[in-house]
């Protein structure tokens, strides 16, 4: 199979377009070729004339760790041209940063979660492109997560960087579909293409990610694709005081970690509420001492999540289910325990970052309440899902 990326520079007709045009490449380190080469060497070296980049969250070059930690301006030393971040002074492109490009290439492994900032990072250069003649394409690349969709969908009004709009948490699309859906339910006048992938099989060998490609980092944590598997569940962990494993070699692939929780009761606490929501996936008892971030250099009891090998049913495994049952879980344990984290999060600066994760405060508020049940977050959650798939399913490019 091929990724968007492989096409465009195999077929000299796709790249036609191009000829006479000033482009713009938007990447990370797993922007890469089939051979590894990173796709601003690969496109200049085609002799696409490229006269400036861009770098999401985390960087061109996937250097910042932490979330808010932002990425200056630079100019690129092999290249020389502009390397323009997305992730510091703005986030959204400025009027000068779009006048260096007449088309704009967007090649950015996601991972089919709303909360990931490319997906937004998508909408918002389309919204800048728009009405001005400018042309955006991407570059598709698979969704790791596969098709599977699940989660609350985000609530008007709530909308921030981690949510681009009314889309479930985890959305079974590619950026290439996604990009065509921002087209359509906002309205852009902009000229959109996806260069689509050849050969790739959502629900074929590797459920979502292709077993012949190896894995790149799309930004510092996400390390794997059990990782990419976990993390639609995981992510809400940023919003809490438990740790999402940061600081350790296997970060957003736990439910939680904490010194004063029991693992091993949370577990059991979690099997006895609904063992169904555990189903997919193997849940393994651990220890780890973060070296860094939250509850640093201190011993922590934690579940690890393997969505991997053997214990891995793509069908079953429903990882934003599973991580609020750890959550409800630890409330039906520690009644009183300071589980959401007070802070600034995503440039969001009054909302409870869990809040802001989910996209309202539903999930918190079912968490919270001593009478709600496994059944009721269903009965809330079904209906979105099912919309968001009726919705989406004219947008399916594979």
């Amino acid at each position: 199979m091929k990724f968007g990326i492989d096409r465009l520079l195999a077929d000299p007709a796709l790249r036609k377009p191009l000829e006479g045009k000033r482009v713009a490449l938007v990447a990370h380190p797993a922007s890469v070729t089939a051979d590894l080469t990173h796709s601003l060497d690969a496109l200049i070296a085609a002799g696409v004339n490229v006269t400036s980049a861009f770098g999401p969250q985390h960087g061109l070059k996937g250097d910042k760790q932490d979330n808010m930690i932002e990425t200056a301006d630079e100019l690129d030393p092999d290249h020389n041209i502009p390397v323009f971040s997305l992730y510091g002074e703005v986030r959204r492109p400025s009027g000068q940063m779009m006048d260096t490009a007449d088309v704009f290439l967007f090649d950015l492994q996601d991972l089919g979660c709303r909360i990931y900032t490319f997906v937004t990072t998508l909408l918002y250069v389309l919204e800048a492109a728009a009405g001005t003649g400018k042309a955006v394409w991407v570059l598709d690349r698979p969704n790791p997560a596969g098709r599977p969709v699940e989660g609350l969908t985000l609530r008007t009004g709530q909308e921030s960087f981690v949510g681009a709009g009314p889309m479930p948490m985890r959305h079974g699309l590619t950026l290439g579909e996604m990009g065509h859906w921002f087209v359509r339910h906002f309205n852009l006048d902009v000229e959109y293409r996806v260069i689509a992938m050849a050969g790739w099989q959502p629900d074929g060998p590797g459920l979502g990610w292709p077993t012949d490609r190896v894995w790149i980092n799309p930004s510092p944590n996400a390390a794997n694709l059990n990782m990419a598997r976990a993390y639609a569940g995981t992510v809400m962990l940023e919003g809490t005081t438990l740790s999402e494993g940061r600081g350790t070699t296997r970060p957003l692939e736990v439910l939680f970690g904490a010194p004063d929780v029991d693992a091993r009761a949370v577990h059991a606490e979690m099997q006895r509420l609904a063992p169904q929501w555990l189903d997919g996936c193997r849940i393994r008892e651990c220890w780890f001492e973060p070296t860094f971030h939250k509850h640093a250099h201190t011993l922590c009891s934690a579940l690890m999540i393997h969505a991997e090998g053997p214990f891995y049913d793509h069908a079953a495994f429903r990882p934003w289910r599973l991580q609020a049952l750890a959550f409800k879980a630890i409330r039906r344990l520690y009644p009183d325990y300071p589980l959401w984290r007070d802070f600034p999060y995503e440039y969001e600066f009054e909302r409870l970052a869990i809040d802001v994760i989910n996209g309202g405060p539903a999930l918190r508020e079912w968490v919270d309440d001593p009478q709600a049940a496994p059944p009721d977050l269903d009965v809330l959650t079904r209906p979105d899902e099912a919309a968001w798939q009726e919705a989406t399913q004219s947008l399916l490019l594979y």
